[in-house]
């Protein structure tokens, strides 16, 4: 088989990762995220699940840090450089300054393309200058407010030396400078190499940026990487160019463009790469899935490299040379300061270098892939190898480019090769190239030496399709690109849920009743009362219908408390899965469960109690714009919905610690509301609809439609919580308060419908015409119903929602009442 060595330059993909990527696309459509259909929704809410996973990966919130997608970590790279906020020579302000570590990636070193076209200076700095840079800047030179750019990677992609990430603090704080200026130094942290194979912590280490590639971690897909941007200096970047999808609103005609508000939008110009993003959810799975995180990896690979550093440092030809001059800064004796590279050329017996082309023809005949050359980082390889500035220029007048097999010039190296080990490799691997170094150098009576005088890594026996990363010396034998590849499985409450998102903050909750309105009591008529009362305990799943239900400060009590998400965390409703109105949960209050049931299905219960309390892992999901807080219902229950869809999903539900903040909203004579708590739904608590506007759609609908429908079925499909009788058609779109017995609510804004009316939700049937018969006679609107917020009470009597109850409406003189604010089409569920 291949010993593939070459981790830093790619990680290679395991099969379970396009298993679970091309399962995922065969069961959905992922349209283009800019439009407003089903699976272009889809693909958005899939994106923003995968930001906040990433996040995570990175133990930080989008709070602290935003992510951009880019084509790689050069790309993101091109974009801080064309958009920091540099100050040229020449102007009354003290300049900037671009200050990059020379033992950087040309892609880095290529930045100063850009700053130098912007009149802005750069400097490199070497890695033993900065270690002499510990100088504070007098107090007056301190308060400068000059942006300065210092660059440095995490990890050498040349010999895997890791820089301290105290430096980040150290340069942002002043304790720290780069070169002696006045001015606020920000750090730009290289991390392409160094996330490969090791846990960064952005919650302790907060760069300002930090520039990734996906493939390095994952080996798929390849072509995508981000930036991820520290908030606080993010407002502060600058952006000439404005593509698709970055516009708020521009002219064509004159110079007028408005960006959008969210950096991510701002700064991904064009359609991303969503299917790659969408793989992404995959790659952090399997990832965790193999390995058991980062810290893991890291001390796996570590083993493996200082084991090979060891073994290869201490080969010997019989007159006692050296077989091999490896190129470190370390000693191979700490993971917090060596990656798993080695970088390295073999000798001869005199101590001359055979060329790195030689080696690596070499190593192919024996299936062995690794790198050479200079890795895209000349500054290490001048360093390590002794390659003067005018090396570099004679050996291009001599014909040598970067990447071509010209491996010695004049006797001399122009390059040397590298091995890398990632979360794949194995023991073995190490062992067949250390086999391949003594075969072709050494003798066979000399050959016996190096195995015997080092101690191996120690290997423990676990079973054929478990992995297990113990500790730095414990390895498994068996890590294998193929699928006989799970670790110790987890725990159902470590794996409950791991879909990342950020704090909860329902961002189109709607605003309340100016405190300055004067309202207008309805006068005379006949009285209106509550005719039905429906609650959806898992949001988009059949309805419960009650004659009396508590009200919480959510809503009516339970009410879409869950939700059903698909494999990658993304709330399902009747859009993707019309089979979701066949579910039918009940809550039984006596005995503190939901019982959930299906036609074909054994019955099921959840239990009513919160489990957050316990071992279940908080994760955070999204309902349309809406982020929440939510856990995992386990395993049973995922398997019972699995089953009847006929698709991978899970149960999760809302944390009962979390409260959405509300918004306010941009309609005349309204005013925000204070903190208002919002369980699953889309945009408020309740939404109301009126049997006699009910029945005056009947009339439009039955005149498209060869077998009419029945009212009760056209209130179902509306999905209500409160259906009330009143004497005149859609006299509740002129309303602004509700008091039904002691308890009330402000009105927010009517309901535009989606196509979730057109479901039958006893069969689950489509019928389009549901939608186009509203929208016709209501004059192209698709509003129906009105959504409600319940506004604290300032009684002693029980918080109680009744069929029979008597609703009093107050109007409010010279105010129509808007659809909700938002950028999105409504879902409903």
């Amino acid at each position: 088989g291949i010993t593939y060595l070459d981790h830093a330059g790619s990680a290679l993909f395991p099969e379970s990762l396009l298993k679970a990527f091309t399962d995922d696309l065969r069961n959905n459509v992922y349209g283009n995220p800019h439009s407003q259909n089903i699976s272009s929704k889809l693909t958005y809410d899939t994106i923003e699940h995968v930001r906040y996973r990433i996040l995570q990966h990175f133990h930080t919130t989008a709070e602290d840090y935003t992510i951009i997608f880019t084509s790689g970590c050069t790309a993101a790279l091109k974009l801080i450089a064309e958009s920091f906020p540099w100050i040229p020579e020449g102007t009354k302000q003290p300049s900037s300054r671009f200050c990059y570590l020379t033992d950087s990636h040309t892609s880095v070193v290529g930045m100063r393309g850009i700053t130098a076209s912007m009149n802005v200076l750069s400097v490199p700095i070497k890695p033993k200058e900065i270690l002499l840079a510990k100088r504070r800047l007098p107090a007056e030179e301190q308060n400068c407010t000059t942006p300065h750019l210092f660059s440095y990677p995490a990890q050498s992609n040349f010999s895997g030396t890791k820089y301290p990430l105290s430096w980040i603090q150290d340069v942002k704080s002043g304790k720290l400078c780069p070169i002696k200026i006045p001015g606020k130094w920000f750090v730009l942290l290289d991390a392409a190499s160094y996330v490969s194979s090791s846990p960064l912590d952005l919650g302790v280490h907060q760069a300002d940026f930090i520039p990734i590639s996906f493939y390095k971690i994952f080996g798929f897909p390849t072509g995508l990487g981000a930036l991820l941007v520290n908030n606080r200096i993010a407002p502060l970047l600058r952006k000439t160019y404005f593509g698709g999808g970055t516009a708020a609103a521009y002219l064509a005609g004159e110079d007028f463009y408005f960006p959008r508000k969210s950096i991510a939008e701002r700064f991904e110009d064009g359609t991303v790469s969503f299917l790659d993003i969408i793989a992404l959810k995959h790659g952090f799975d399997v990832l965790e899935k193999l390995t058991g995180g980062m810290e893991k990896i890291k001390q796996h690979t570590f083993a493996l490299a200082h084991y090979t550093y060891t073994v290869l440092s201490n080969l010997k030809y019989a007159n006692g040379a050296p077989v091999v001059r490896i190129y470190s800064d370390t000693d191979f004796s700490n993971p917090d300061v060596q990656g798993p590279i080695i970088n390295f050329n073999v000798l001869d017996e005199n101590g001359e270098v055979l060329g790195f082309s030689q080696v690596d023809s070499m190593a192919s005949l024996h299936n062995i892939h690794v790198r050479t050359g200079c890795f895209c980082n000349t500054g290490a390889c001048q360093m390590h190898l002794g390659i003067s500035s005018e090396d570099i220029q004679k050996n291009l007048q001599a014909g040598h480019v970067c990447g071509d097999n010209i491996d010695l010039i004049d006797g001399r190296p122009t390059g040397s090769v590298r091995i890398s080990f990632g979360y794949m490799s194995s023991f073995e691997d190490a062992q067949t190239f250390l086999n391949f170094i003594i075969a072709t150098r050494l003798s066979k009576s000399d050959a016996g030496i190096p195995f015997q005088s080092v101690a191996k890594p120690t290997t423990e026996s676990v079973p054929d399709d478990h992995l297990s990363f113990n500790s730095a010396d414990k390895l498994s034998q068996i890590l294998q690109i193929s699928d006989g590849e799970l670790k110790n499985i987890p725990s159902e409450a470590e794996t409950a849920g791991r879909w990342q998102l950020l704090e909860p903050e329902a961002e189109s909750i709607r605003a309340a009743v100016s405190e300055t309105a004067v309202p207008t009591c309805r006068k005379g008529g006949k009285p209106i009362t509550v005719a039905k009362i429906y609650l959806y305990p898992i949001k988009s799943c059949s309805a419960f219908e009650v004659t009396e239900w508590p009200v919480g400060n959510q809503g009516l009590l339970y009410d879409r408390n869950w939700m059903v998400v698909n494999q990658n965390g993304v709330c399902m409703t009747q859009k993707q899965e019309p089979r979701l109105c066949l579910v039918n949960p009940s809550i039984d209050l006596k005995h503190k469960i939901m019982v959930i049931q299906a036609e074909g299905m054994d019955p099921i219960s959840v239990p009513l109690e919160d489990n957050t309390g316990k071992k279940a892992v908080i994760c955070e999901s999204k309902v349309c714009s809406h982020r929440v807080k939510t856990y995992d219902c386990g395993e049973r229950i995922a398997g019972w919905l699995s089953t009847f869809l006929g698709r991978p999903c899970r149960l999760i539900r809302q944390s009962s610690d979390v409260k959405s903040k509300s918004h306010q909203k941009n309609t005349k004579g309204l005013s925000s509301a204070t903190n208002i708590s919002l369980s699953l739904v889309n945009e408020a608590q309740y939404l109301l609809i009126n049997v006699a506007s009910i029945m005056q759609l009947k009339e439009h609908i039955s005149a498209r439609l060869e077998e009419p429908l029945e009212i009760e079925e056209l209130i179902q499909r509306f999905r209500a919580n409160i259906v009330i009788s009143a004497p005149e058609s859609f006299e509740e779109e002129e309303w602004v308060e509700i008091s039904i017995g002691a308890l009330q609510f402000q009105v927010v804004g009517p309901c535009s419908r989606c196509q979730i009316i057109c479901i039958d939700q006893q069969s689950g049937e489509r019928n389009k015409e549901i939608l186009q018969s509203l929208s016709a006679a209501r004059g192209r609107k698709t509003n129906f119903g009105i959504y409600l917020m319940n506004q604290p009470l300032h009684s002693s009597f029980s918080d109680t929602l009744s069929v029979g109850s008597q609703v009093l409406p107050v109007l409010k003189e010279n105010t129509e009442i808007q659809p909700p604010t938002s950028h999105e089409e409504k879902c409903s569920g």
